[in-house]
């Protein structure tokens, strides 16, 4: 286990990731390279701060996905700026921004800013709804979504629904990344762990007693263990 250290980089032959941050309630951003591929994975408030600082304009330009596990302002909070700062860069090649099934944030951000640029926009935004684990490519990377199990509070503060959630798994190179995303305990992020080169697992539960939207620690940890690598993230500070 790393400790929970921001940003945290890990890298094999030409496949990296670079988790900017995972702070519960605060903000997610993650970015994936492929060799000269460029993904964003959840891009919470300060992406673009994030981005810059990393990559130079035309590597922003240039990226080609994003990837959402779910709707929560932490994990897309920054998807407007993104998707704003490209169109005012002229930025030319498509935008594919991948989601679970059902994640309505995405689908209204999307919209709205159709709304607002209308006719004014340089380049294609492509909304992948993903219903299913169905793997697909991009950019010779090979992607595997899987469903994981998050929820949220309703306003009574007692009921509780399943939020819209996919955890996804990065192959390159024959490199496995596994990403959970936001989840509690389930089979389908144990299956997709094991054994891969690297898990990030979020410990979002503070303590050891189990529930239905985050992982604890001991938890996070067993799964972690199954990889050859793994860092513990979103955990609270």
């Amino acid at each position: 286990m790393k400790k929970n250290k921001y940003p945290i980089v890990w890298s094999k032959k030409n496949f990296s990731i670079k988790i900017f941050c995972s702070i519960p309630n605060i903000a997610t951003g993650i970015l994936v390279k492929a060799d000269k591929a460029h993904f964003v994975v959840d891009p919470g408030d300060g992406i673009l701060r994030d981005l810059n600082k990393e990559l130079k304009i035309n590597d922003i330009l240039n990226i080609s996905d994003v990837f959402i596990t779910h709707g929560h302002h932490d994990h897309v909070g920054g998807v407007w700026s993104l998707l704003t700062y490209l169109r005012v860069m002229n930025k030319e090649t498509p935008l594919v921004v991948h989601y679970p099934k059902g994640c309505l944030e995405i689908v209204h951000i999307h919209n709205a800013f159709n709304r607002v640029y209308s006719g004014n926009i340089t380049y294609d935004i492509i909304l992948k709804e993903i219903d299913g684990d169905r793997q697909f490519n991009s950019k010779k990377v090979t992607i595997i979504p899987f469903p994981v199990v998050h929820k949220e509070y309703l306003s009574d503060k007692k009921t509780t629904r399943q939020v819209p959630a996919l955890g996804y798994k990065f192959i390159y190179d024959n490199i496995k990344i596994c990403y959970g995303g936001d989840t509690a305990y389930c089979d389908d992020l144990v299956k997709h762990a094991k054994n891969s080169d690297l898990a990030i697992l979020e410990a979002g539960h503070d303590d050891d007693t189990p529930d239905d939207m985050h992982m604890t620690l001991s938890e996070a940890k067993s799964i972690g263990k199954s990889a050859k690598e793994y860092y513990l993230v979103h955990v609270p500070e």
